[in-house]
């Protein structure tokens, strides 16, 4: 498989991901998601959760795209570096008051099934050092 279509059906996964936990959290155990800033709420559904794992994994895929064009030897291990940090970052907002703790557990699950789907899959294998001459002979 290409590596190519190997990222597109790792960016597929990393929007069907969030969503099933979003869809095990509200519609199955019935809690919704809300954040709660102030006198202004805002509900979670599953079309801002797709779009912005959408949002991420192409962000992702960009990032190694650029990588690999750049520092070509050295690109997953970079890559895997930022995606780890990023990952950590969209911990932070967590700690705030603005959500309880069901929204807060569900919320990192999703941020967890989003980057245990998007780093393997965006990072994959490297490719072998041989694979070159065996794709000629």
């Amino acid at each position: 498989m290409s590596p190519r279509r190997r990222r597109l059906g790792a960016a597929a996964l990393t929007v069907l991901a969030p969503v099933l936990v979003w869809l095990v959290t509200e519609p199955l155990l019935g809690h919704r998601l809300r954040m709660v800033d102030g006198d202004r709420t805002l509900d979670i559904g599953a079309a801002p959760v797709a779009v912005v794992a959408l949002l991420a994994s192409l962000a992702g895929w960009g990032l190694l795209a650029a990588l690999e064009h750049f520092t070509a030897g050295r690109a997953r291990t970079i890559w895997m570096w930022a995606a780890g940090a990023v990952l950590a970052v969209s911990f932070v907002p967590f700690t705030g008051d603005t959500m309880d703790g069901g929204t807060r557990t569900s919320l990192a699950l999703m941020h967890l099934a989003v980057a245990a789907v998007l780093i393997p899959g965006l990072a994959g294998r490297p490719p072998r050092a041989d694979a070159g001459a065996a794709a000629r002979a």
